[in-house]
């Protein structure tokens, strides 16, 4: 399994992505696609933390009135499951490895991935 799940309309995500050869990657746009159960679920064994994939920039945050010092890990997994925009990206996941993220040490390790190859 190789796959990115992205926002086409983030230009961070386009940015991220362009610096890489994906030709043999899925490639999953989450707003005309949310997330499955399913598919958290795979990238929930490699953080074993919803929190750590959860979005705290989502303008859904504020728009709902959430205090995300309150959530706990169940509400983490069922705010990414209602709305694409809870989903920290781009989420690139293969068999072995998940990067999350756009901070500057994931992309480094992205990087340092794809240079392997």
């Amino acid at each position: 399994m190789k796959k990115v799940f992205y926002l086409k309309t983030c230009g961070t995500c386009r940015k991220i992505m362009n610096l890489f050869d994906l030709s043999d990657w899925e490639l999953r746009e989450l707003k005309s696609q949310n997330i499955s159960e399913e598919e958290l679920a795979e990238l929930y064994k490699f953080t074993n933390s919803y929190e750590a994939l959860f979005s705290k920039k989502s303008t859904q945050i504020k728009a709902r009135n959430i205090d995300v010092k309150t959530l706990k890990e169940s509400d983490f997994k069922t705010l990414i499951l209602e709305h694409y925009s809870f989903l920290k990206r781009p989420v690139f996941v293969t068999d072995k490895e998940i990067f999350v993220g756009n901070d500057k040490k994931n992309i480094e390790n992205l990087t340092d991935f794809f240079n392997e190859f």
